[in-house]
């Protein structure tokens, strides 16, 4: 039962790493443009000479 008291605040702190970590990356851009790289792949920009 005493393990819990170490556990708790452990698993707290990496949930809180996780969501600051999300927060850093919704407001850095990283998810504005989800489509972009799957239609990209998918133009031919390369022309035979």
């Amino acid at each position: 039962m005493s393990v819990l008291v170490y556990l708790i605040p452990i698993a707290l702190l990496l949930g809180g790493i996780g969501l600051i970590g999300f927060l850093w990356a919704t407001r850095s851009g990283q998810f504005d443009d989800p489509e972009g790289a799957a239609e990209r792949i998918l133009l031919d920009d390369d022309e035979p000479e």
